[in-house]
């Protein structure tokens, strides 16, 4: 088996617990790797006004594959408030590493799976399979945003669309804007992305949008969208507001596959699946380039649990799994699954949010249990198979 190289991205509060749990999990596979630790997160830019430093870069450059924790991530004025008082006023500004980091390195699809797994006592309902893939790039997400608005581009704007005369009296430090950008380019991908996933599912792909409002924007993701669909007449399409897409997610799950909506609405609409399937102790994410994807359990650093050893690590573990399988190994990742349903299933190991009293270490040692137990069945199965032989 081939040795990969791993970046391993703690980060804040419950990402260090949750990777730790995850550590467990993968040493109980014969998945050879070794872990290259990067510094990343909340601590990082209090003290060095850098949330994603220089050479945390440079080491997703050298690997085949990563593994994310969590952050913090806070607003403008108690993210320069948390600074270290030599670093303030000096024109830092706070940015979302994870942002950052799908950026810098194109990681252009988030596919979030949102699978029930049987026998979990908070599952929405039994049977939902969708599987969101997001834009990772740009939209809202983009980061081109002012606060205050510099007064040219309020001129500009003033001078470019009636729509904006309500506001063009305003002082700049009256208003913020941010602006959302879909290109053809990324939409056209991201939308190929969702197709080719279907193809390998049940063959459908609803389309996540808003154009009846944001004609401009959402308007040339859906047109690109549809376009890219017409290449798959295998692949059945349709498409849904995504005010909409949350009513009939709740309404009948069962009918949708793939979702596939800009940012936004792709982190919105994944939040409620992921809530479906038992909430973000199962959601797991990649973020996917041509050539680095970085694996990430959906939920926050969650401060507030932060120590105490409870949170769930199954969504970590997924990501994982997920890693897995776009590294080329697919019976591991199989295998992975297999074991992290078969613990589900049994009950016998649940965390809080589960309705247990299992620990996060609890959890993943169930986890690797499972897996090794998978591994004295097969044995003993091909002992069986080669002495009938």
């Amino acid at each position: 088996m081939k040795a990969y190289r791993i970046g391993w991205l703690p980060g804040d509060g419950i990402g260090r617990e949750v990777m730790e749990a995850v550590r467990l999990v993968l040493d109980a596979l014969p998945f050879r790797a070794d872990y290259v630790e990067g510094e990343i997160g909340w601590d990082l830019w209090c003290r060095e006004g850098d949330a994603l430093p220089a050479r945390t870069i440079a080491m997703l450059g050298s690997v085949d594959a990563a593994l994310f924790g969590a952050v913090t991530s806070k607003p403008v004025a108690a993210a320069e408030a948390e600074l270290a008082p030599a670093l303030r006023g000096t024109g830092l500004a706070y940015r979302s590493p994870i942002v950052r980091m799908r950026q810098l390195f194109d990681l252009y699809v988030c596919l979030r799976p949102c699978k029930a797994y049987p026998g979990n006592p908070i599952n929405y309902r039994e049977g939902i399979d969708i599987a969101v893939v997001r834009e990772n790039t740009e939209d809202l997400y983009a980061g081109v945003e002012f606060a205050p608005v510099p007064a040219e581009l309020a001129r500009t704007l003033a001078r470019l669309s009636p729509a904006f005369h309500p506001f063009a009296d305003l002082e700049g430090d009256q208003y913020a804007v941010s602006c959302k950008i879909n290109t053809r380019r990324g939409s056209e991908r991201i939308a190929r992305a969702a197709f080719d996933l279907a193809r390998h599912r049940r063959g459908k792909v609803t389309i996540v949008h808003k154009a009846n409002v944001v004609r401009a924007a959402d308007g040339l993701f859906l047109e690109e969208a549809r376009r890219v669909g017409r290449d798959y007449p295998d692949v059945s399409c349709d498409d849904a507001n995504v005010d909409a897409i949350g009513m009939w997610l709740l309404k009948d799950p069962l009918k949708y596959d793939v979702l596939l909506a800009p940012n936004l609405y792709g982190d919105i609409v994944s939040d409620l699946c992921a809530q479906m399937v038992g909430g973000l102790g199962f959601g797991c994410s990649g973020n996917i380039g041509d050539r680095l994807a970085v694996f990430e359990p959906t939920h926050g650093s969650a401060p507030r649990h932060a120590g105490h050893g409870r949170a769930n690590p199954i969504a970590t573990i997924l990501a994982a799994r997920m890693m897995l399988e776009w590294l080329g190994e697919a019976g591991e990742s199989q295998r992975l699954e297999r074991a992290v349903a078969g613990v589900i299933a049994q009950g016998r190991v649940r965390t809080y949010d589960m309705g247990g009293r299992a620990s996060t270490l609890d959890m993943a040692r169930a986890v690797a249990d499972a897996l090794g137990e998978g591994r004295t069945a097969g044995a003993r199965a091909g002992a069986l198979e080669g002495g009938a032989r």
